[in-house]
Order: structure tokens, then sequence, then C-alpha cells
């Protein structure tokens, strides 16, 4: 007799596939770890802000003893910053576990969650976790539809996500467009606004979500010191909400989830205005360059206000693997999304200028050969 373990719905999931390490495609193609390009999971190029590295060399000696589970200097840091008490604030291992655990605060088994066609692989990956309905609305120009994402809300919807600027396709939702949408959500439903790329926004394109949570009690704003801030390893991402929401995330957040280095690093990069302005910099100047490649190479794109660019580069459904393997033997590690429904394409994240040269020098080698 064979038993299966576990809900139905759980066995249902596809886990979660993160771009591939330097060190294993380096081990599967036989290439240099050296020579080896990764633009596949948004990470900053710059790496860590040296404020941070400092910071963390000086918590390294409480490191016998449990983190503060309550992050106090963290939670003040980002109260100062963002002007909200610190019991607005909530703290994760990451955003994406501020997303789950605002999935299982907020929805029962059964009930529905909405996101977009396109969207970030966790909000499905979150809704089967707990067993909820997901109801998913096509996108427009591959981005989010508010509309029909409003038009979809059913009597047992709980919660929607929404990202901005939306990952894997860099679309960008303008802030008068959100904030309509946001009138016009029934209280009942807690709207998340996954903010992990806001960062990189230019000054014409950026809203103050902040002030929108002073007025909706049912928003919470994620955001991540992942991408940015340069700590994708630390892994810390923080949610700001209304103390109704944040009283039931912190009834669920793991106790010391948010490690002492974590912790010291986030105050430290959170506080380092030339890094964001050094990386924000770099950023435009690296999708202007691989754009015009693009442009050149007849590839159609989704213009992007994140770190990366989703770009087509073929015509048939196995064309992102084909072109995705042959980068990975010349050492260049870039994003196939099949698994969002788009394999057709490739997410490129936006690199340090020698790492876009060397993705567009084998991209233009493959494209002339495959």
């Amino acid at each position: 007799m064979t038993t299966s373990f576990g809900p139905s719905y759980v066995r249902a999931i596809a886990p979660y596939i993160a771009g591939k390490p330097i060190s294993e495609v380096a081990r599967e193609f036989g290439l240099d770890e050296a020579k080896i390009v990764k633009l596949a999971s948004n990470e900053n190029p710059l790496g860590m802000p040296e404020s941070a590295q400092r910071a963390m060399a000086q918590a390294a000696s409480e490191l016998g003893r449990y983190p503060d589970a309550n992050a106090f200097e963290l939670k003040t840091a980002l109260s100062e910053r963002y002007g909200v008490p610190s019991d607005w604030i909530t703290l994760g291992n990451g955003s994406n576990d501020i997303l789950e655990i605002a999935a299982h605060a907020f929805v029962e088994k059964g009930q529905a969650i909405i996101y977009a066609q396109y969207s970030f692989a966790v909000y499905a990956l979150a809704t089967q976790g707990l067993g909820a309905r997901a109801i998913v609305v096509p996108a427009v120009k591959y981005g989010h539809d508010l509309d029909a994402m409003l038009a979809a809300i059913t009597d047992d919807t709980r919660l929607i996500f929404v990202a901005n600027p939306n990952n894997p396709t860099g679309t960008f939702i303008e802030g008068p467009k959100l904030e309509a949408f946001l009138d016009k959500v029934p209280r009942h439903v807690a709207v998340v606004l996954d903010e992990a790329y806001t960062e990189y926004l230019p000054a014409e394109k950026r809203y103050d979500s902040i002030e929108w949570v002073r007025r909706y009690p049912n928003l919470l704003v994620s955001r991540t010191f992942s991408k940015a801030f340069g700590l994708a390893g630390l892994r810390v991402g923080f949610a700001i909400a209304q103390p109704e929401l944040t009283d039931l995330l912190n009834r669920l957040r793991q106790p010391f989830n948010v490690n002492t280095l974590a912790q010291a690093a986030a105050i430290a990069a959170l506080n380092d205005q030339a890094f964001l302005e050094k990386t924000a910099a770099l950023n435009a100047q690296g999708y202007r360059r691989l754009t015009e490649a693009f442009d050149k190479l007849g590839l159609e794109y989704v213009p992007s206000d994140g770190n990366f660019v989703l770009v087509r580069v073929g015509n048939d459904d196995a064309a992102g693997n084909r072109v995705n393997l042959e980068l990975l033997k010349q050492g260049v590690i870039v994003r196939p999304v099949g698994n969002y429904g788009l394999p057709q394409w490739l997410r490129v994240t936006i690199g340090l200028p020698q790492e876009n040269e060397a993705f567009i020098a084998a991209l233009e080698k493959t494209l002339a050969t495959v």
C-alpha cells in the first residue's frame, strides 16, 4: 500500500527554481569560475556596499548570541527613514518571506488570491502552499491590468498581489493609476504592493506609497535589501502597513528571522545614499547599452523599470532554452522564463559594463549560429 504524505495542493507545487550559481555552471561545462558572467538573479553587480561590510565586521563579535528578535535598531532606522511608527514595520528573511507570511496571515484555505499573469512566481507558490484559490488575471502588454483585477474580485477574495515594477517583465504602473485602484479595492481585501525594485525608478516616476499606507488600512508595502542595496545573500526584507496587518504578520513571523549580521548591514546600507546613487546610474547606463544591442539585433524586448530586461530570442517555444544553453556554454548565465509562460524569452540582469559586453558578444555569436 502506497501512502502519500501531505495535502494534494502541496504535492502539486513545482518548487521554485533559482538562477544557476556560478560554481554549478563551471562544473557542468568545465569553465573557469573567474570568467563566468552571472546575469540571472537581478543582483546588484556592485555587490555589497563597503559601509555594510564594515558594519558586519563590527557585529561579528556578537554572533555567539541570538539576534535581537525585534530588531530594534533596524526598525528604528526604517521608522526614521519612512516616517512611520516602528509597529508599522515587519521584518522578513528577504521580501520573499514577507510575501509568504502575508498570504498565510490574510487568507484561509479555499479563499481567493488575485495576481497578474507574468508576475513573480512566489505569488503562485504562496497561494498553492496554503491551499487557496488562484485568480490569475491576463496581462496587458506584459503588465498588470488593474481594471481587470478589480473586476476579478469575488466574495471570498482576501488578497491581491501587485508588483511595481513587475518581475520578470519590468513593467511599471504609474502612481495615479495605482492610487485609483486602491480607492476601489474593498477594505476587507488586503493589497500587497511588492516594490522590490522601486529604488531603480527615476525621480519623475516615483510616488509616495508610504503615504498611501496611512490612508489605506488594507495596504501592505513590501520592500527588500536584496536588489539596489546589494544585500541579496543576507536576506533582509521589510513590510510597512498599519498595525492591524502587522500584528497578524508578527504572529506568524519566525523568531530571529533576520540575523545579527543582516540587521547591521541593512542599517548601514539604508543610510548609504552614495551607493544607491551609484547603483542607479550604473543601471541606467547598462539598460541603454543592452537595449541598443537588442535594437541592433532586431530583438523584441519589454521596456523595463527594474535592473533587468526581458528579451525575446526566437519564435518557437524551444527558443529560450536553446539560446540559454548556448550562452551557458560560453560562460554567461541569464534566466530562461518558460516557467512564467514565456518560453521564447530570456530575462537578463543588467551587470557591470564588461559583463554586459560579454553577454552581448555571446548573444550575437549564439544568434548567428543557432
